[in-house]
């Protein structure tokens, strides 16, 4: 879980190290007038929210800072991702995720490992959306598991070989 969250923000950086500096913070049509560095801050805030609750083991994702020198600033971003590969490993301990619903804070126990798979599968689908806007902004090829969730590609690559042995 770990090795597969550290290496998926490691593709998610090699990308971003690709991309023109511009493109980070332009706003794209095809994101809904958002841009790759605004999906970037959203991924970002939240593994921040989730490293900053392990030590008061409250975790409040609706709080965070929406920092906008991490959307306007890819080196920043790039160094944030950085810090959050750095820290991630962290033994498995109950946490309270807390969640601002209808005016009122609710709390849902959960524990370290369970967020740091939510923040991985979360990772995956905004890296899906950030495809789109370097497809469009970019002529940046792609590796074509990214924005894509280990499972799939496992599913894909076992629907092929047996493709490949019934011919």
């Amino acid at each position: 879980m770990f090795n597969s969250s550290i290496q998926t923000i490691e593709q998610f950086k090699e990308v971003l190290l690709e991309l023109p500096e511009a493109c980070f913070s332009q706003s794209c049509d095809t994101l809904s007038n958002t841009s790759i560095g605004q999906h970037t801050r959203h991924v970002i805030e939240l593994y921040q929210c989730l490293l900053e609750g392990y030590t008061t083991e409250q975790v409040y994702y609706d709080k965070r800072k929406r920092n906008k020198r991490i959307e306007e600033d890819l080196s920043f971003a790039i160094e944030q991702l950085e810090y959050i590969q750095k820290n991630l490993v962290q033994p498995d301990k109950q946490l309270k995720v807390i969640y601002e619903l209808e005016g009122r804070d609710v709390s849902i126990t959960s524990n370290y490992n369970r967020e740091v798979m939510y923040n991985l599968e979360h990772l995956i689908h905004h890296q899906a959306l950030i495809k789109v806007g370097v497809v469009q902004l970019t002529d940046i090829l792609l590796c074509e598991t990214f924005g894509v969730a280990p499972s799939t590609v496992k599913f894909k690559k076992h629907n092929m070989t047996n493709e490949a042995v019934k011919k």
